[in-house]
């Protein structure tokens, strides 16, 4: 078996019964084309409909709002920014099967590739062990947000984030400090690479920090 769906496996927490159904999912049409194979377009859009209604069972059982509301939460758990980032995680960049002119074009990095291949693995796992496995692994993170606001230790999840890329580094940097020594004011932005993500205010300066990283991970589509 090819190491890096062993290592997706791990990541998922999931083993497959038919491995050739995550190999599919990872297979981008430009590997396809090149070596006359099947890619991931058709798993893509079977992801695409057990993610919707994933998701849409989840906010209508947790969440006591109207229509609009719930929309809304739905298109913020499940946009292409926020499937990126979910891919990261589980690190499909470096496993997917890619033809040459995407190698060379930096494709394991672009976000509709990775939101695609995120639906594409969640659909090949619907096929191989059924919706309620399929459905835990979707969970694990369109539910994330709520656990957040209840622990709201946002510089931790922003963390959990970034490390699946060893390249990359967060920093937080103080950018304002004022008011009296009983009341003072922070405001500190967090740098990813050196390029601002977010930023937050806060009467000490870590919690100008747990803000900040909670913008970030609004930028990224993990927290609402």
């Amino acid at each position: 078996m090819d190491h890096k769906l062993e290592i997706i496996q791990e990541n998922l927490g999931y083993r497959f019964k038919d491995i050739s159904l995550l190999k599919t999912a990872l297979t981008h049409s430009s590997y396809a084309n090149e070596k006359n194979t099947v890619c991931n377009e058709r798993l893509e859009f079977l992801g695409d409909a057990v993610l919707g209604f994933v998701s849409a069972n989840y906010f209508y059982n947790n969440y006591d709002v109207a229509e609009g509301e719930l929309t809304k939460h739905r298109a913020a758990r499940v946009c292409e920014t926020a499937l990126a980032v979910f891919a990261r995680e589980l690190d499909l960049g470096s496993a997917l099967y890619l033809g040459k002119g995407e190698e060379r074009m930096n494709g394991r990095n672009k976000p509709s590739m990775l939101a695609d291949a995120f639906e594409a693995v969640l659909a090949a796992v619907f096929l191989d062990g059924g919706l309620d496995t399929a459905a835990e692994i979707a969970l694990r993170f369109v539910a994330r947000h709520d656990k957040l606001d209840e622990s709201g230790d946002y510089k931790t999840a922003l963390q959990e984030v970034v490390q699946r890329n060893p390249e990359e580094h967060v920093e937080y940097v103080l950018t304002d400090e004022s008011g009296p020594a009983h009341d003072r004011h922070f405001v500190v932005e967090v740098h990813l690479n050196s390029n601002v993500i977010g930023t937050g205010e806060g009467k000490s300066k870590k919690a100008a920090e747990q803000m900040a990283a909670k913008e970030a991970l609004k930028l990224m589509g993990i927290v609402k």
